[in-house]
């Protein structure tokens, strides 16, 4: 018995294994770059603004002279280094009555984007009362203000930058992180699974206790070695069910002594041989094989004796048939009986003639015979054709009349129903 066998997937294992491991580190450095990146976002405001005040602070003092003097080119190059700033789009220093000394403003302001406004939206102004100091026995005296506005679009590109070297980073180890991982995965456990899936794949359905057995090296104590062992002990106990069902399919349809098919074996083969000449309009012959004298053969020479002289009988009319097509069966005690599908009655005289002298061929001793010397059989054979069909039951009775007509004309022959003309 052949059974198909599905084409090994290794391929298919390691590729979806690696694209699992892949698709893990991939999300797992995506959610790491975005919480650096959270973090990073966190630290640019934080750093921007306390940049922005201390240059606020830092030109606090320069910048007071300017209105306390009206001094506009004072407060011209004052606001123009701070304008110079690549961070700063607009810088405006202003006296106390509002009056503007010194203003700068790009010339193509940048348009904000959302993640401009979500990122630097809260802290783009940023304003500073300018105060001078006159005199210990004097106040500071507030004498304007500096006001400046950051570039969200320039600092948006600042920590795209960083986000895009983040990210690539983040990949880049995902890549490298999951290659490992994949090679130790795959030699660890995806190659020891493929080993035990090739060793199945290339089990023999009939003798599944003869598997090849893979040898896993360093998993003799874990599950995949357990694994193993187990289908060891599986296909073993498989084997074993297999061995005990031929067994049970050997007593329920062969004869314990003989060795040939015994009458349940019979009646089944003769109902489907039956249907299968009435389907296809040829002939099915029987021959009704008896031992002759064979009570005074026990009683003279012993049931052992007997015993081996059926095993014998068998054996030798066994070798006279095709088994391939034709069956020899054990009808009980010392008769037989030989089922011949697709022959007609000249084919299963012949056939008789040569199971009759197969039997004298032996040479068995038969003293208490009163036909011959040595053990003799009678046959008595019947056949149905699709010109004149007779049902399975009639078949079996004219075999079982010409085998006593045999019997009664002197045994040691064969007799054939004869059809009437």
């Amino acid at each position: 018995m052949s059974v198909a066998k599905p084409p090994l997937a290794s391929g298919r294992l390691t590729l979806k294994q690696a694209l699992l491991t892949l698709l893990i580190a991939i999300v797992i450095s995506l959610i790491a770059g975005s919480i650096e990146l959270l973090g990073h976002a966190s630290s640019m405001r934080e750093n921007v603004q306390q940049r922005t005040s201390q240059q606020l602070a830092i030109v606090n003092g320069a910048a007071a002279e300017a209105p306390f003097q009206l001094n506009p080119d004072l407060a011209h190059q004052i606001a123009f280094g701070l304008f110079s700033n690549s961070e700063i789009s607009q810088v405006a220093i202003r006296d106390d009555f509002g009056r503007a000394l010194a203003e700068f403003y790009p010339t193509q302001p940048n348009a904000s984007n959302w993640l401009s406004k979500q990122l630097f939206g809260d802290i783009v102004y940023h304003e500073m009362p300018l105060r001078y100091y006159m005199g210990s026995d004097t106040p500071e005296a507030t004498v304007g203000e500096i006001s400046l506005s950051l570039d969200t679009v320039y600092l948006t590109r600042e920590f795209l930058a960083r986000g895009y070297a983040v990210v690539g980073r983040s990949i880049l180890e995902a890549f490298l992180l999951s290659g490992l991982v994949i090679a130790l995965f795959h030699i660890f456990i995806t190659r020891p699974l493929l080993k035990v899936h090739a060793a199945i794949t290339q089990t023999d359905p009939t003798r599944p206790g003869q598997w090849p057995k893979p040898t896993l090296k360093g998993h003799h104590d874990d599950e995949l070695g357990h694994l193993v062992e187990s289908l060891d002990h599986l296909l073993n106990e498989f084997q074993a069910g297999l061995a005990q069902r031929d067994h049970l399919h050997q007593l329920s349809t062969y004869d314990g002594l003989t060795g040939v098919a015994n009458g349940r074996h019979f009646d089944m083969f003769l109902a489907q041989q039956w249907q299968w000449a009435t389907r296809a309009k040829q002939p099915l012959s029987a021959i009704f094989i008896d031992i002759d004298n064979f009570k005074e053969f026990n009683d003279h020479y012993g049931h052992s004796m007997g015993d081996d002289t059926l095993r014998a009988v068998a054996t030798v009319l066994n070798q006279c048939i095709d088994s391939s097509c034709d069956l020899l069966a054990r009808y009980g005690g010392e008769e037989f009986i030989c089922v011949l599908p697709g022959k007609d009655a000249n084919e299963a005289m012949n056939i008789a003639n040569f199971l009759r002298q197969a039997i004298l061929s032996l040479a068995i001793p038969h003293a208490y015979s009163s036909p011959h010397s040595h053990l003799t059989a009678s046959m008595g054979i019947a056949t149905t054709t699709p010109e004149q069909p007779l049902s399975p039951d009639d078949l079996l009775n004219k075999a079982d009349q010409q085998l006593y007509h045999a019997k009664r004309r002197g045994r040691n022959r064969i007799e054939i129903h004869e059809r009437p003309a």
